[in-house]
């Protein structure tokens, strides 16, 4: 009779999740080292062009592998590292086994948070030591912590050679939840209901109906969007795309040259720059402050 006790199902996860997160580690700098190989033209944002071949693979090398969280970082907000990069058909087969390598991260990832939670605190902690040249510049600083939405967030690519790119920023996006007045009531009981800017919001709160929906409004960063311009049209007809790109944009280039792009700012504006949408449904000042709760006009 065996003695040996099965391992535990966190345990191969876990295991799981190491190999997958040096997979992720391992084809990022395999496209690093498949541009350096065959580079094409490079623009880094904020940085004067041209940028020389050397450069620009140990600075795609860099924001390719940047999976740590930096002390003071909200959990919630992501590092950019904002390029376009012209590549060669062996480059943006890397890039696509990298893309691979991220998906298969983040189903495991989504996996353990279904299964076993409690092993997501002892994955950030575990994974940088598996490659401690990677956070070398984190030591003193406190323990090195995986940051796991940069770990798996998508390489961006262009599915055909383009003509042009207009970058812009956008910092108009906001993400809205529906709260009913019960779930808008217990959010601000859960605050100090004592306090009497609490109490106000509370009366007010009281005085509409209890089946009026309500939104709770969260202001999105500032972010880079991509309007990609094709060369030729695609199979489907389409002769543009837009995209978020908080990562270098790969652009299929046979000839190694970048297409027309434009320089945005090195800072997103002040104010809002796109115009109010008439049929916006919220009411200009906050309902619940507190909660950055609306109510719909």
């Amino acid at each position: 009779m065996n003695d040996a006790s099965p391992q535990h199902p966190e345990y191969r996860l876990l295991a799981e999740l190491e190999a997958a997160f040096d997979a992720v580690i391992e084809r990022a700098a395999a496209v690093a080292e498949a541009y350096a190989r065959a580079p094409g033209a490079c623009w880094i944002f904020g940085e004067p062009e041209p940028v020389s071949p050397e450069h620009a693979a140990a600075w795609l090398r860099r924001a390719l592998q940047d999976v740590w969280y930096q002390d003071g970082q909200d959990g919630r907000a992501t590092r950019a590292h904002i390029g376009l990069v012209a590549a060669s058909e062996v480059v943006m087969e890397a890039v696509a086994a990298a893309n691979t390598a991220k998906a298969e991260f983040a189903a495991l990832t989504a996996r353990i948070r279904d299964q076993a939670p409690a092993l997501i605190p002892e994955a950030k902690a575990v994974l940088p030591f598996r490659h401690p040249a990677l956070h070398d510049h984190l030591r003193g600083e406190g323990l090195a912590r995986v940051h796991l939405k940069q770990c798996w967030r998508a390489i961006p690519t262009s599915e055909a050679p383009l003509a042009r790119v207009r970058l812009a920023w956008y910092s108009s996006g906001r993400s809205i939840k529906k709260l009913t007045v019960q779930e808008a009531e217990q959010r601000l009981l859960a605050l100090d209901h004592e306090a009497p800017h609490i109490r106000i919001q509370l009366r007010k709160l009281a005085g509409i109906p209890s089946g009026e929906p309500l939104a709770q409004v969260q202001r999105q960063a500032p972010l880079m969007r991509a309007n990609l311009f094709y060369r030729e049209p695609l199979e489907d007809g389409r002769i543009r795309r837009a995209m978020n790109v908080a990562l270098p944009l790969f652009i299929p280039a046979p000839d190694g040259r970048l297409p027309d792009h434009n320089l945005p700012p090195l800072s997103p504006p002040e104010k809002r720059t796109r115009s109010r949408r008439r049929d916006e449904k919220l009411e200009d000042e906050p309902f619940l402050p507190s909660l950055r709760v609306y109510r719909y006009r």
